[in-house]
Order: structure tokens, then C-alpha cells, then sequence
């Protein structure tokens, strides 16, 4: 039987962004930019790439400029439209038109996995998309896309994976294999940040999912077991995975960790130098400090 297509996507974006404060004490995380782009932005733009109409973001306090930018902005459009910025008016306009955008307020930060229970109502028995604010893969083809193509296939859960070298295994979830083809993978477990010596691959997760809408009562049958009180998605996914296969694909694409200070670094260099605009002069300055 044809699994339904997938038109929803989840965004987790209510965490406090601690590791980016001061800068983030009044200004959300995800709208940190990539040159002239939010984060956030990067990533409903692949997920509409990849097919997705609806973006479901899970807000908090504080995060009301989440709101705002993919919101329509009428006093900018037509200050824009009264100094002649035909170009800048029409980029403006098309981020409000790039979904159907829906918003969930999670209270209190309980966890990734409390964050997606928050999304119960608007998913419903769809399978759905969760894309976290701190990854984005740069290649041509949609990370996301590439984890649907895979979904349609198994018409099973599937999770982003990326190989790391060995000692940084306690920075991440990681997984254990049954069975491995190429760059996909039959998951036997799931660790949240062993210690290297402990890990049972060098196959990491990344923050994007394609799931079962059974995510939902496994996450709820999976409860806050952590002492902190929290609830995390890893949790629901060990518990499904007792029902059905779970899947982990390697991602092909460049992978920045835009919730690390180096990383959103990084790539704010590496999308600057792919800009006409901005590589000439940028490759003069960064030929200061290195040869380029």
C-alpha cells in the first residue's frame, strides 16, 4: 500500500540557545544569520524544496521573532516599495508565501521529545518531517528530500546520520547497526553521548527525522526518564524501534553545526564565498591571515 505523502514538518525552536548568550538573551537562536539569512529560514527553505507545504514550529518565550520574520510585514514592504527596491521587496515577500506556517507554544523546556507532543494535534496519523535549528547540510539535493526518498522506499522511520571521527562520539547520539548498504542503515540501538571507548559506531545523529506518526505513543509511553525531567526524542525512538524498523541514512552534503560558535563561523564563510557579491572582496581580506 502507497504510504501518504508527506506535507508536514516539525521545528523544535524553543530552547534558550544558552550556548550563544549574551546574543541570544533577547534574540532567538534560530534567527542567528547566515550572512543576510536566519538559520531558520535555511531550513523551512529545504523542507519546502523537498516538498513539505505545511511548517509546524514549536515556540516558547522569547521566540516571538520566529513568528514575526515569516510573517507579512506591510510598513517594510511599502517603505520598500516607496525607495524603488523592487529586488529586496520581492525576496520579503516571498518568505510569508514560502508555506502554510503553524505555531505550538511548549511551555516549559522539557525536551526535544516533550517539544514534538506539543506538535500531537496539527501532525495527527501523518508521517511528518522534524528538522532541528542547528544543522543544515549544503548540497544539491534537500537533506530532507534525500530522507523521504528513503521513507517512500521502507515506509519506515529514517534519521540523518553522519560519520565523525571516533573521540567526538560523546557529543552526539550514535547508533548501532544491524544491517548496512552503502550510505543506508538498519539501526540495532541508540546512545545519547557514550563515551568514545562505548560507542557502538562512528555513525552520528543529526537533526532530521522522517517519522511514523507512532513516534507519538512511543514518546508518550516512553515518559520523562531523565532526572533533569526532560523528555527526548532519542527516547521515543528506542521505544518504536521495538515496533518497527528504524532506518539511519548518511546524508550526502557539507554538514555545519550552526548551534556551535565555529560552526555557524564556518558556514557563514563558506555561503559568503559562494556569493558573487561577496567573494572577491571576502577572499582578498581572508588572504591576510592564509593562502586561499
Amino acid at each position: 500500500m502507497a504510504i501518504k505523502k508527506i506535507t508536514k514538518a516539525v521545528f523544535p525552536a524553543a530552547g534558550f540557545g544558552t550556548r550563544f548568550l549574551p546574543a541570544t538573551k533577547s534574540q532567538p537562536k534560530e534567527m542567528l544569520p547566515i550572512v543576510d539569512k536566519p538559520v531558520i529560514q535555511y531550513l523551512v527553505e529545504e523542507a519546502v524544496d523537498s516538498g513539505i507545504t505545511e511548517i509546524i514550529i514549536v515556540t516558547g518565550r522569547g521566540k516571538r521573532a520566529i513568528e514575526d520574520h515569516f510573517d507579512s510585514s506591510w510598513e517594510l514592504e511599502h517603505n520598500l516599495v516607496e525607495k524603488g527596491k523592487h529586488n529586496l521587496l520581492k525576496d520579503i515577500r516571498k518568505i510569508s508565501r514560502l508555506a502554510k506556517f503553524i505555531y505550538v507554544r511548549q511551555s516549559e523546556p522539557r525536551g526535544d521529545g516533550d517539544a514534538i507532543l506539543c506538535a500531537k494535534e496539527v501532525v495527527g496519523n501523518d508521517p511528518f518531517v522534524v528538522l532541528f535549528g542547528d544543522d543544515i547540510i549544503a548540497g544539491p539535493k534537500p537533506a530532507t528530500k534525500q530522507l523521504l526518498d528513503i521513507f517512500y522506499k521502507q515506509q519506515s522511520s529514517v534519521i540523518a546520520l553522519e560519520k565523525i571521527e571516533p573521540h567526538r562520539a560523546n557529543m552526539y547520539g550514535i547508533i548501532g547497526t544491524k544491517k548496512s548498504t552503502g550510505r543506508l542503515h538498519t539501526i540495532d540501538t541508540l546512545v545519547e553521548k557514550p563515551e568514545p571507548k562505548n560507542a557502538p559506531s562512528d555513525l552520528a545523529i543529526i537533526g532530521k527525522y522522517v517519522l511514523t506518526p507512532e513516534i507519538i505513543q512511543a514518546l508518550e509511553k516512553a515518559g520523562a526518564g531523565h532526572p533533569d525531567g526532560e523528555l527526548r526524542l532519542i527516547d521515543g525512538l528506542r521505544e518504536l524501534g521495538k515496533s518497527q524498523p528504524l532506518y539511519g541514512y548518511q546524508v550526502e552534503g557539507r554538514h555545519y553545526d550552526t548551534g556551535d560558535k565555529l560552526g555557524l563561523i564556518k558556514a557563514t564563510i563558506d555561503f559568503a564565498l559562494a556569493r558573487p557579491d561577496l567573494a572577491p572582496e571576502l577572499k582578498a581580506y581572508l588572504k591576510t591571515y592564509c593562502k586561499i
